[in-house]
């Protein structure tokens, strides 16, 4: 063993201990150091874990779904390599892959459950070459970093060409930037399907001349599900010829069942997908989810439509990866959400909901599922222009907050957080939310404080932050004793 590999190992394990120790997460100092003193440590490291990994990426849903996709390799009985702290750069990959390795370089986990930051797809896949990569969508999100969304998913496309050989990429078959990728995989990246099976049949109806079994597609095969305007959509035009999309139903944003008029391009048919969804509440839904192998009822325990594809988009990586249909199952029913994603919590005898928000599709989500609960509303906003969160922050006045003012009488305060929590303020009054409900309180602290004095028991406080606002209420609410770090979940 390269004694350079070695020494990096040892600096990035040594890294973690002592930042644990100091009470900070420790989830991409580390990785940072090793990669400085040996920049190919996570390729040595990622040949560990003899089942390989399973990367995600995309831009809503990544955090969720790798935590479901690691309950369900659990589950199955198999050690995870996971960033679970949600560090999804390349040193908080390495990172991963550190925590995991003993100080020998012996790898404990089995298989790496990974989730991977969009624009940094093309460096962490050409180093672990992951044995399947899912693609959960792609809506605008911090263009000041990513830029414009064709070139993210330039990004991701240079990712996939970077799969282990005989790969699988599972992408979203609702969403057309997602499904579009299947078209440029290069030779060798492919599902295979055997023929004369249900997957075979049904990869070969979905679309005449097109990827047929190179990819494993999911999404929704339900009318009643969804059905919002297409207010925040992103790909309202056909990505081989321009001309806008027809859609015989949509989910939300650009996601559904959409067709081409001019050219024929059209949705593929999933081959994973989640159909009758019922029994929605604050705790989750129940849905069947059908595959090649057999259909099973499973509830994902999180609330929201976009959850339900979160829950999909995990089983059909499991499937690629090989998981046995009832311990899918089981695995997607018995992981909770992931911390800052419809997390609940009690805090001060009272219920506290987390939800992050970071992008107009995400946020129109996240108030659709708000505004579904019956009961009254109190919600703490908080929104940060840090690097992490984009420092533009003029998204916001692409958020449907028009809603809330519809529900006017359901509000019983709206408290404007965080470094740009006037813009927030500012917001509120043009969506022509009632002025008398409106708090401004920059401080999170404090504003969480507010939160919890106004709401009454029985009452949720939803809480809605952008990245860095949710690491810092975090950061109170460990404080306080409500929460547990990150890395400890």
């Amino acid at each position: 063993m390269r004694p350079k590999f070695l020494l990096a190992l040892w600096a990035g394990k040594l890294a973690m201990a002592l930042s644990r120790r100091l009470g900070r997460g420790g989830s991409s100092l580390p990785g940072r150091i090793a990669r400085r003193i040996e920049p190919r440590v996570l390729d040595e490291l990622a040949r560990g874990p003899h089942m390989g990994s399973l990367a995600i990426s995309g831009t809503n849903g990544k955090t969720t779904t790798a935590k479901l996709v690691a309950g369900i390799a659990a589950r199955a009985g198999r050690r995870v390599i996971h960033n679970r702290a949600g560090a999804n750069m390349i040193d908080g990959v390495t990172a991963a892959f550190l925590e995991d390795a003993t100080w020998s370089a012996r790898p404990r986990g089995e298989v790496a459950v990974l989730e991977v930051d969009e624009a940094s797809v093309p460096g962490v896949f050409a180093a672990i070459r992951p044995r399947v990569a899912l693609v959960t969508n792609f809506f605008r999100d911090q263009l000041d970093r990513y830029g414009e969304l064709n070139h993210t998913v330039g990004l991701v496309r240079q990712g996939l060409e970077r799969l282990a050989a005989g790969g699988r990429a599972v992408l979203c078959a609702d969403d057309p930037l997602c499904a579009g990728l299947a078209k440029g995989l290069a030779p060798g990246v492919q599902v295979p399907v055997a023929a004369g099976t249900a997957a075979a049949g049904i990869a070969a109806a979905a679309e005449p001349g097109g990827p047929a079994s190179d990819t494993l597609f999911y999404g929704l095969e339900d009318p009643t599900a969804g059905g919002a305007a297409a207010h925040a959509a992103d790909a309202r035009r056909c990505v081989r010829c321009g001309h806008p999309y027809e859609y015989e139903h949509v989910y939300y944003a650009h996601l559904g069942q959409y067709r081409c008029p001019a050219c024929g391009h059209r949705r593929p048919r999933p081959q994973v997908y989640a159909e009758n969804l019922r029994d929605a509440d604050l705790t989750g839904t129940t849905f069947d989810l059908v595959t090649p192998a057999g259909v099973r009822t499973c509830r994902v325990q999180a609330p929201g439509l976009y959850n339900v594809y979160n829950a999909v988009g995990a089983a059909a990586a499991a499937y690629a990866l090989g998981v046995d249909l009832d311990v899918i199952a089981a695995g997607l029913s018995e992981t909770s959400a992931a911390f800052g994603r419809m997390e609940r919590l009690k805090a001060e005898g009272r219920e506290v909901l987390v939800a992050l928000v970071k992008n107009p599709a995400g946020y129109n989500q996240v108030l659709r599922t708000v505004l579904g609960v019956e009961g009254p509303k109190n919600l703490l906003l908080l929104l940060n222009d840090l690097a992490a969160d984009g420092t533009d922050v003029s998204w916001i006045w692409d958020v449907d907050f028009e809603v809330l003012a519809a529900r006017d009488g359901e509000l019983n305060l709206v408290i404007c957080s965080g470094r740009r929590a006037e813009d927030l303020a500012v917001r509120m009054k043009y969506a022509g939310v009632s002025p008398a409900r409106i708090v401004v309180e920059a401080d999170p602290s404090r504003a969480l404080e507010q939160g919890l004095r106004f709401t009454r028991p029985g009452e949720v406080l939803y809480v809605l932050p952008t990245y860095t606002a949710m690491l810092e209420l975090r950061t109170v609410l460990q404080q306080r004793g409500y929460l547990r770090g990150a890395w400890d979940i």
